[in-house]
């Protein structure tokens, strides 16, 4: 049996085979999520953004233990055994996680983690590891965001399966804010969903808009469906500031106010190309700074 435990001082000793890294970007919470008139019916749609978890995955023969730094990166441990197991490869090994993805915000921290983590582990055994056959091993730890694919995707993230690839938009900036404190995605994904049949038809039109929307690299859309899919999920997670993140929004000119759906972040969305970009960044940012009293600018990724 495999055992656990974190990374001591004394490990550079031990003799290492193979050495995996990879990475995998997060996302600014979710474009759009919510419920659809079907079986299965959960989904968002990503919005993927400059910021990484990376992986490390050192293959140690002479041990069957597998260390972890940081210490708390269970999950991703517990991955790397189910991964490790499936191969018939009786070894251990130390796995190092390093992301610039803040916890329990809606930055989808942990699925960043645990998809660098397989391809990292996958390297270093030399096994191929495609997004579906990561998929599996995902759907029997948590719910996870489509961080595996490089694009903008609709995903059903209870079940962990790709919906559809939407495709790519312009970069954008995110003036956010957060409203501190931290969400466990697992136990909120349990909760039962408050959504009606309207509601839930509301979604299935709204995916239709930016499935349009991506495709014809139509911002403005993008950033009304967002502000319409922040303020449908308050019946399930309430977001004291996204009134007034709305009105700074409307202030500066911006596109539209995104939110991590099961985190505590909120954004607002900005054209890095527009003439005026540089005065609405100053603007959003000082104004965020205001209410909240925190500000962090992300970009979000173009895969073009």
């Amino acid at each position: 049996m495999t055992s656990f435990r974190t990374l001591p001082a004394d490990t550079a000793y031990r003799r290492v085979t193979a050495t995996g890294v990879s990475a995998a970007f997060g996302t600014f919470g979710e474009l759009l999520q919510g419920e659809l008139p079907e079986p299965d019916g959960d989904f968002l749609v990503t919005l993927p953004v400059a910021r990484w978890a990376m992986a490390r995955f050192q293959l140690l023969p002479d041990t069957r233990e597998l260390l972890v730094r940081p210490a708390h990166k269970k999950k991703a441990l517990h991955l790397t055994s189910m991964i490790l197991a499936d191969a018939g490869r009786p070894a251990g090994g130390v796995l190092r996680i390093d992301s610039t993805l803040p916890e329990g915000k809606g930055l989808a921290s942990s699925s960043a983690d645990l998809v660098a983590t397989a391809r990292a582990v996958a390297n270093a055994l030399d096994v191929p590891m495609p997004p579906r056959r990561i998929e599996s091993y995902l759907a029997r730890i948590e719910p996870t965001d489509g961080v595996l694919y490089p694009a903008i995707v609709a995903y059903h993230h209870r079940s962990v399966r790709l919906r559809r690839r939407l495709g790519s938009l312009p970069s954008m900036a995110v003036v956010s804010v957060d409203e501190g404190g931290e969400v466990d995605t697992v136990a909120f994904n349990t909760l039962p969903k408050p959504f009606t049949p309207a509601d839930q038809r509301e979604y299935a039109r709204l995916l239709d808009r930016v499935t349009t929307a991506v495709a014809r690299r139509d911002l403005a859309e993008v950033g009304r469906i967002a502000t319409a899919s922040a303020r449908m999920n308050q019946a399930l997670r309430h977001k004291w500031s996204l009134e007034p993140m709305t009105g700074i929004c409307a202030l500066v000119g911006g596109l539209g106010v995104v939110v991590g759906h099961s985190g505590t972040t909120l954004g607002v969305l900005l054209d890095t190309a527009a003439p005026a970009f540089p005065a609405q960044l100053a603007a959003a940012a000082q104004a965020c700074q205001e209410l909240v009293g925190n500000v962090t600018v992300y970009r979000t990724l173009s895969f073009d």
